[in-house]
């Protein structure tokens, strides 16, 4: 190539740099330009006081300063059938400018696959992100005749639940069908401040679900005062917070219960997770992403946390997005069976 062809090709590529710079900032510029002044709705499936309602507001109070216009952030509780109205809304009638987004039980992304739900496609929702994963508990209040796991096989113990969906229903009947427990649920409470609530007032003995993080951050002195009884771990890895306790994965007797309780149980890695309606605009998508990625570092989110006891290991959104995916490709016959342990009345 000649100097004059050289230099030419040189200039092209600068002038193509140049052009592609002010198309991003002129991206940019919209982005600021369509939040500024604006709020966004942060849809809570659960009510007040809750662990799903306590990362909404802990997320809430950082995520908008990372969002060009800085946009306020206004946390909306929307309790009922475990999280699934608070889908339903956010799936086919909030905004999908980017001005609404939410959080429900980490199970209900899986309800289309495992339950039939129809109301919803989970592939489509737009996945921001996940604060945390998880492991939750199955425990009982200290008074109960059910102290440990061996128990939970051999006696009766009424747990409470909040919702075909949710993990304290999806998780005690999975034990029931899978291992033999017998555990009986009244279900319908709204949050895990409601079931906590209902073990003191002694409604219920025990709950299967609820997060090892809530606990902490929430019920501190449960733990050190051996208030309750810790049965057994929900999740695909132990919280060594816990060593004592059982993880499930631990007590399956085969590969087929391994397959099947590991599906049942699949929604702990996604275990805070956050979602727009689907169809945002792809810019708003990729500036929400990435606001959530930026709080997720924040020195100031993280010390937030920290105060409140609450764990940080985050899922950017489009992982999350591949993790779905994955999960849907699950064979049938595993499928099947996971569906048949979970569905509360068959």
């Amino acid at each position: 190539m000649s100097i004059c062809g050289l230099r030419r090709s040189v200039m092209a590529v600068v002038i193509a740099a140049a052009a592609l710079g002010v198309v991003r900032l002129a991206r940019a510029d919209a982005i600021e330009d369509f939040y500024r002044g604006r709020s966004i709705s942060i849809v809570i499936g659960y009510g007040v006081g809750g662990g799903y309602d306590t990362y909404a507001r802990l997320l809430g109070r950082h995520l908008g300063k990372h969002i060009p216009g800085n946009p306020s952030m206004v946390p909306q509780n929307m309790p009922g059938a475990g999280g699934l109205k608070a889908t339903q809304y956010l799936y086919g009638v909030a905004p999908k400018d980017g001005t609404a987004i939410g959080t429900v039980a980490r199970g209900q992304p899986l309800t289309p696959l495992l339950l039939g739900d129809k109301s919803f496609d989970p592939l489509r929702l737009t996945w921001i992100g996940s604060v945390t994963d998880e492991a939750s508990l199955c425990l009982s209040w200290g008074t109960s005749r059910v102290k440990n796991w061996q128990d939970l096989l051999t006696k009766d113990v009424l747990f409470g639940g909040e919702g075909q969906g949710a993990d304290p229903d999806m998780f005690a009947t999975a034990l029931n069908r899978i291992f033999g427990t017998r555990i009986k649920i009244i279900t319908g409470y709204h949050s895990t401040r409601e079931l906590t609530l209902g073990m003191e007032r002694g409604e219920i003995e025990g709950v299967c679900g609820i997060s090892a993080s809530t606990l902490i951050s929430q019920q501190p002195e449960w733990v050190a005062r051996k208030t309750v009884n810790l049965l057994v771990q929900m999740a695909a890895r132990k919280d060594e917070r816990f060593s004592s306790v059982p993880l499930i994965g631990d007590l399956v007797q085969n590969d087929e219960q391994r397959k099947v309780i590991g599906l049942v149980i699949a929604g702990q890695a996604i275990a805070r997770p956050f979602f727009a309606p689907p169809d945002v605009p792809e810019d708003r998508k990729t500036a929400l992403r990435a606001a959530f990625d930026a709080t997720m570092k924040d020195p100031e989110f993280r010390a937030d946390a920290q105060r409140s006891n609450m764990d940080v290991n985050p899922m950017p959104g489009a992982d999350m997005e591949a993790f779905l995916k994955n999960l849907y490709a699950t064979p049938k016959d595993v499928v099947q069976k996971a569906s048949a342990a979970i569905q509360i009345g068959r």
